[in-house]
Parts: C-alpha cells; structure tokens; sequence
C-alpha cells in the first residue's frame, strides 16, 4: 500500500513538473513577443536624447519601449527592417492651415483653402500638425468639431487674436474684435492640451495687433507667433523683435523678400543680415520659416546661411496657394536646409525636438522611452534635384528627404514602399 502511495505521488509530481514546464514556456513566448513593433537597423536621430547613431526602436501599447542597440528580432509580434534609412521622431509642421471648409466668402477660417490635414501630413513624415491662427475664440469649436476631431494627425493650434480668424483681410484689421481675455480664456482654461499660442497677422496699421496678441499671451502663459507684413509704410522688424515681443515669441516667413512693405531679416542692398537679428536670436525671439506660397526666397535664405544665421523652426504655411508651387510639402521644405548646407541632424532638430520646446510641449519631438510612438523613418537619397522658391529660381541640392514609412503613436499611418507588409506570393486559392 505504501509502495502504491510513493507511485501515485510521484505521477502527480511528474504531472505537476510537466505543466509547470508547459506553463514557463508559454510565460517566455509570451514575454519574447512584447513588443508591437520593431523598426531595427536604422540610423537613429533624435536630438533631444543626443542620439546619432544606429539603433533599434521598439514600440509597445503605441509608446517608446526602448531605443537600443540590437534589440531581438524574436521580442516582437511586427518587425520592420530600417536598414540604410533614417529613424526620427515624427515631424512637427508647425505652421500651417488646416481648418478647410466650404464657405466661400472665407479664406482660412472654415474656407476653401485650407487642407484636410491628413491628406498632407503623413507621406511627409508629418505626425502633428499645428494650425497657425486660421480660427479664432469665437470659431475655434468649430474647427475642433469639422477638422481636429477627426483627424488621425495630431492637431494643435495657435489661436487668431482676432475673433474670427483668418476669415478674411478685411475681417482681420478689426480692432475692436481682438480680445485678450476672451483669448485667453479660450487657452487655459477650455482647451489648454490643444491650444498652444496666439496669432497676429496681416495687420495694415502700426503694432496694435501685435500688443492685443502679447497681452494676451501674457494672460494665458503662451508664446505669440507674428506674421508681420502688410503694413503701408513698413514698421520696423527692429522694434518688433526688441520692444513688442518677448523671449519665446515666434517671427515667421523668415525668409521672406517682399511684399516691398515687408522688411526683410538681410538687407535689400548689401545682402548683409542686419546685426539686430542676430541679436533678437540671441534674446530668445525664434525664427520660423513658414515658406509658404509667397514667404520663402532664395535671395534672403542664401545669404542668411551662408553667415552663419539659422532659423529656430522649419515649417510649411500648407494650404491651397503654396502646397501645389514651390513649397510642396514639408520633407521637401526639409531638403531645402539640406541644400542651403545644413548638417541633417540640424534639419532634424529644427523640425522636432525645437518645435516641441517653442510650444511648450515636451513630449512630443523625441525618441524617449514612454513618449508616444510618433516616428519617421526617412530616404536620405542622393542625386540631382532641383529646390524652387516662391519667386519660381531654383537652386540645386544633391540630397532630398523621403518619407518611406510614418508611425502615429505606435500605428503604422504611411508605408510608401510597403517595407512594414509581407511579400505578395501566390496563393493556394484565390478566394
């Protein structure tokens, strides 16, 4: 009987051991599978993190789960071979128009030349997208509803200082429609996770726009960002950077050459950049290109790079009258620095990590473990292009920017090439 026992006992032992060894191989396949996807062996760059080299990116429930050297091709349910392309966090575009609409009397506030956002954003590795002013307080929920609600590309905005937006150039000399406490209000304490900065532009008088626009980023803890050209005579682009605004204030179209009642950054006769620009940089006032369809001229970008001035952001200004001309899109814009003769780890900075620091979100523009799964992976190719500005010259380049594959928060948005896909073989049936 006791024989019997000791057999019994060591049936159930064995059993025991057997599932126990079952079950531990189960736990590791399902702890060799933990990352969703797996871009592996790219060159990495990501400015915030000081990173610029080759490195596998993992992403796991659409966040950073590690950035690191040959991380196991067996950790992974997806896996993406990067060879030979670039790995960055996804881009910021962060000036352009997107709240499009259908009222024809309109220009950029629920108008006919605003662009649908995901329609531009991710084959240029565009991941978030911030609108520059085309709303106001009083039109904004309405862009939040019709536009930013239902976009897969995520959605910022600097808010007009006028009420109405960018309705029209008219609308927008309104004095008595720019309100800073309303604006404000709008920012901190409606949507402060969507609103990021305020708006001035197109103003034809002095710099009571400007003002209104600071008083209100004053009020809501915001940068202000200025389009400041169509003024009859020019004001001084001097006062603005020293006086009006303040360190953290945005001047974009940097590089724009006319309208002859704009004052340009290099000056019209010397070709020199005045020496107050580069002490505005130097104060904190950033400079943003926001190209556009009529901002963005060889004649003032040559120059400038060539001593030694760089601007803090690259940005598009995309609607309807610049993404079809010389701007296109915004990995195009990005080349444009590539042939100007900036390294491209400085034409990445200034199109993720510096932009995410100007709107005051530090989240986003980077490769950090935990961050949202934003990512962009580029081909660097090498050849002959031709780069045009709003003037239609064109200057040549030897390397452009591609966008081969876009990742919005850890979901792959954009494969040009189908690199994140199996290869089509013949099937058994055809069903």
């Amino acid at each position: 009987m006791r024989f019997k026992c000791d057999i019994i006992r060591r049936k159930y032992l064995f059993a025991a051991c057997f599932l126990a060894i079952i079950g531990l191989g189960s736990l590791h396949r399902l702890n060799a599978q933990q990352v969703d996807l797996l871009l592996k062996g790219g060159h990495v760059i990501d400015p915030k993190n000081g990173i610029d080299s080759q490195k596998d990116v993992a992403i796991t429930d659409g966040k950073i789960s590690a950035v690191s050297d040959n991380i196991p091709a067996s950790s992974a349910k997806r896996v993406v071979d990067v060879t030979g392309l670039y790995v960055t966090p996804g881009i910021i575009d962060m000036h352009a128009h997107v709240f499009y609409g259908t009222d024809t009397d309109s220009y950029l506030a629920n108008g006919l030349h605003g662009v649908q956002p995901d329609a531009f954003s991710f084959r240029s590795g565009v991941t978030t997208i911030v609108d520059a002013g085309s709303s106001g307080w009083r039109n904004f929920r309405q862009f939040k509803k019709q536009t930013i609600d239902h976009s897969q590309t995520r959605i910022l905005a600097f808010l007009n200082i006028v009420g109405t937006g960018m309705y029209g150039r008219y609308e927008e000399q309104d004095v008595t429609d720019m309100n800073p406490v309303m604006t404000a209000y709008m920012i901190k304490r409606l949507y402060p996770d969507i609103l990021v900065g305020i708006k001035a532009a197109h103003y034809w008088g002095t710099f009571t726009q400007v003002d209104s626009a600071v008083a209100a980023g004053k009020l809501a803890d915001v940068p202000v960002i200025v389009d400041f050209g169509e003024h009859h005579p020019p004001n001084s682009i001097r006062d603005l950077f020293m006086v009006h605004l303040r360190p953290g204030d945005i001047f974009t179209h940097t590089f724009s050459s006319g309208p002859r009642n704009r004052e340009s950054i290099v000056d019209d006769v010397t070709g020199v950049v005045k020496p107050f620009v580069f002490e505005a940089q130097k104060r904190g006032i950033v400079f943003d290109v926001g190209h556009g369809g009529g901002a963005f001229s060889w004649v003032q970008a040559v120059p400038a790079i060539e001593q030694g001035f760089r601007p803090t952001t690259i940005s598009t200004d995309l609607h309807t009258e610049s993404m079809n001309a010389g701007m296109k899109d915004m990995s195009n814009v990005m080349s444009k620095f590539l042939a100007l003769g900036l390294p491209l780890q400085e034409v990445i900075l200034r199109s993720t990590w510096n932009p995410a620091q100007v709107i005051h979100r530090p989240d986003l523009g980077t490769l950090s473990v935990g961050s949202v799964a934003d990512v962009t992976v580029f081909n660097l190719q090498k050849g002959d292009f031709g780069f045009v500005d709003v003037k239609r010259k064109t200057l040549k380049g030897h390397e452009k920017l591609v966008a081969e594959l876009t990742v919005r928060a850890g979901r792959v948005v954009w494969d040009l090439n189908g690199i994140s896909t199996p290869l089509y073989t013949k099937p058994d049936t055809y069903r």
